[in-house]
């Protein structure tokens, strides 16, 4: 058999580096390569494109490394909006449309500049075809690290040049494989944050440094009356389901329930108020199945945060490019700006979309 030649994202973390050595390991002609994505003004990198990091896993395994230059695209496709969804009162998850718009884009791009069949990243995550024809994107094995939540915008044309070889393992085997190797960073601690939110810096800092529009002012926290609660220092420091930090005193707990962009107020309850059964999406990608058309419905489990364990739902086609999506039990604070991803009984996505409102 011929040897098939792999681009594979290195972000400079174990995981990634833990991919390309099972890929030669395979058989594979694997080629590294990092996406300069980030920088801050002081020169900070992203931590998704920690070049020297990744030139040294390189090193090791021996392989071509190259780097290639997308910090305008990155700009205009995710720092941009994420400071714009902030500034609308949503809560983006920047990774979902790096993933397809940054990553995977150019990802390929070199694959094809190189002759490569395939690229491969360092996701926990499995890709499996569907008897329909088309492609899906199943759970890790491991749900802890499972990271097909951020992976549901993904075109067909994209999995099909995609290989995920980390799908079948735990985090502690992929350190133990880097360990056993003696790739640099093996014990590596895990990011948390938004690899462009550096420096113990919130996303909110991030915001106000970097915004190149008009940022929400002071305005007034509300109960779900309208009766003012007192001021708040400006939409982009809340999100749903937020308890602390509000730096109010009302005797009781109270938790952001919405966010008002267009009244410029913060709509505070009671936890129980944070739950409902009915979330609207839009931006709908469909993977392991063709557009639904209007009226038509499915049922699936449907995670609407990374973190979510999912819940049974029925998602049903409304308008052009929404979903109405019924859970079978309140979900707690679905927000718009986050995505919702529909799974099928065998941990498969189905799709998923952008959630636009939620309905009390």
């Amino acid at each position: 058999m011929d040897q098939k030649k792999v681009i594979v994202g290195m972000s400079g973390g174990v995981d990634s580096a833990v991919a390309a050595l099972l890929l030669k390991e395979a058989g594979y002609e694997v080629v590294g390569l990092t996406l300069r994505t980030w920088v801050s003004s002081t020169g900070e990198e992203s931590r998704c494109c920690e070049i020297d990091s990744a030139r040294a896993v390189c090193r090791k395994i021996k392989i071509p490394y190259y780097t290639l230059n997308c910090l305008q695209d990155f700009e205009e496709k995710i720092t941009q909006p994420f400071v714009r969804c902030y500034c609308n009162g949503m809560t983006p998850n920047p990774c979902v449309l790096c993933n397809r718009l940054i990553k995977w884009q150019h990802l390929l791009h070199m694959a094809d500049i190189l002759g490569a069949e395939y690229v491969a990243t360092g996701h926990y995550a499995r890709i499996l075809p569907v008897k329909n024809g088309r492609l899906t994107v199943q759970q890790a094995a491991f749900g802890e690290k499972d990271q097909s939540y951020m992976l549901y915008r993904l075109t067909q044309e994209q999995l099909a040049r995609t290989l995920m070889p980390l799908g079948r393992f735990s985090k502690k085997e992929v350190r133990e494989i880097a360990s056993q190797a003696g790739l640099p960073d093996a014990q590596k601690p895990d990011s948390q944050e938004i690899c462009f939110v550096t420096g113990g810096r919130s996303y909110a800092d991030y915001i106000q440094e970097n915004a190149d529009i008009s940022l929400p002012g002071e305005g007034n926290f509300i109960d779900e009356n309208g009766k003012v609660l007192g001021r708040h220092k400006g939409i982009i420091h809340y999100t749903v389901g937020q308890r602390k930090g509000l730096g109010l005193a009302l005797g009781t707990p109270a938790y952001v329930k919405k966010i008002c962009a267009e009244t410029n107020e913060v709509m505070l309850g009671k936890e129980e108020a944070l739950f409902s059964r009915v979330v609207l999406c839009e931006d709908l990608n469909y993977m392991s199945i063709p557009e639904l058309q209007e009226g038509e419905g499915i049922d699936a489990t449907v995670k609407i945060r990374y973190h979510h364990k999912g819940e049974k739902a029925t998602v049903v086609k409304d308008g052009k490019d929404g979903a109405r999506i019924l859970f079978d039990i309140p979900v707690k604070a679905a927000t718009p700006g986050q995505s919702a991803v529909f799974y099928d009984e065998n941990r498969c996505i189905i799709g998923g979309g952008i959630i636009r409102d939620v309905v009390f």
